[in-house]
Order: C-alpha cells, then structure tokens, then sequence
C-alpha cells in the first residue's frame, strides 16, 4: 500500500470548488496550538507555534525511522497547515485587523496517533530540538456543518470569498455559527514562500446551523 494522502482520499474536505457548499465535516484528530498575534510577523507567536507543529508531526511521522513506530503504523503524506481564527467578543472575522487575531494552528493526524503518541512525540522534541511542547495538544474536532469555498490568490484578497460564501448562506436558509465555539477556518494548500502567491489555494470554511424559521 502506497502512502495516505489525506487531501485526496478526502477530497469534499480539502478539494472543494470555487462556488460555496455545504459540507458536514466528520471528528478528525489534530494537533493543535493557541496563540494571538499577527500571523505575518516574523518574530510572533504564529510562527513559532506552527515551526512546534511541524517538529512534533515529522517526529511522529518519522518515528518508524527510528524504530519507534507506534502500533497501527502506515505511511502517510503530511496533511496541510490549517488554521482557526476569531476576534476577542467578537463574532465576526475582520481581516483588517491582524494584531487582534486569536488562532488555532493545526495539522490533522493519522489515526494510529494516541494521547500515548502524542507524549512521546513531545519527549522527543524536548529531548532533541529543546523545544517547549508545553502549548501544543492533541485533540478531536467535530466541526459539522459548514459551508466552504476554494480561495484562489493572495490571503489578502480573501475578503472576496468571504463574501460569496455569506451570500451562499443567506440563499439557502442557513446562518452562520461563528462564536465563542466555532470559527472561520482556513486549510493552506500551498505554501507561501514556495509558490506564486496568484497560485495559492486556500480552502475557507464558515460553521453554520440551519435557520428555525427558514
């Protein structure tokens, strides 16, 4: 067997179209970091949670290596850098003000990977890279329903998007359900500094419920 590729075994969740949908999103195990901050500065949090995430999933994904291989062990392509981000009491996501950001870094996880897995990991990222793990969790999120849409270019023009995906939403009976609980999420397909930024793709997704009174 060939190695998992997450993006496209599941291709409704990482692959979507430039025109909205719905999409029910199922539990999916990831490892997670919070911070706030701008994400673009380089000496900020967002950085260096995200330089964690990577240490901790290439430990982990290379522990067979190492003769470390955990039980239910298969090889598998690194999934794509996500990320959550909301406003302090706010339930509206403002891209014209990053400094307030608050964020959840996240990178999803084979399913072998266990709160056991993830300690280890830690250890080992302690051990070898004298990082501070002490951020980072393992956890499950179940997102549900949602609507999302394939943003095509620059992070900044993603406005745009945004835009069609609320206009989705109030087409067809639905509201959104960002808040203290659930916010605008952000899958990253390509990697900025590697690839033209008018070729980026970045799936952006909006939690919804269905309206009471459609």
């Amino acid at each position: 067997m060939g190695k998992i590729d997450y993006k496209k075994r599941y291709k409704d969740l990482y692959l979507p179209k430039t025109t909205p949908a719905e999409i029910n999103v199922p539990q999916i195990s990831f490892l997670m970091i919070n911070g706030k901050g701008n994400p673009n500065d380089e000496a900020g949090e967002y950085k260096e949670g995200v330089d964690l995430l990577y240490a901790l999933t290439y430990t982990i994904k290379m522990s067979k290596m190492r003769g470390a291989a955990p039980a239910g062990y298969f090889d598998y392509i690194v999934p794509p850098l996500e990320g959550l981000w909301w406003l302090t009491n706010s339930d509206k996501y403002d891209f014209a003000h990053k400094d307030k950001f608050c964020w959840t870094a996240m990178i999803r996880q084979p399913e072998f990977v266990t709160k056991e897995v993830f300690s280890w990991a830690c250890k080992e990222v302690q051990k070898k890279k004298h990082l501070d793990t002490a951020k980072a969790r393992l956890e499950v999120l179940e997102e549900g329903l949602c609507v999302q849409c394939m943003h095509l270019g620059a992070f900044d023009d993603e406005p745009a998007t945004v835009a069609k995906i609320e206009r989705f939403i109030a087409d067809n009976k639905l509201e959104s359900d960002m808040g203290a609980a659930r916010h605008h999420h952000e899958i990253y397909l390509f990697d900025p500094h590697k690839i033209d930024i008018v070729k980026m793709k970045t799936v952006l997704r909006h939690p919804v419920r269905r309206k009471e009174h459609a």
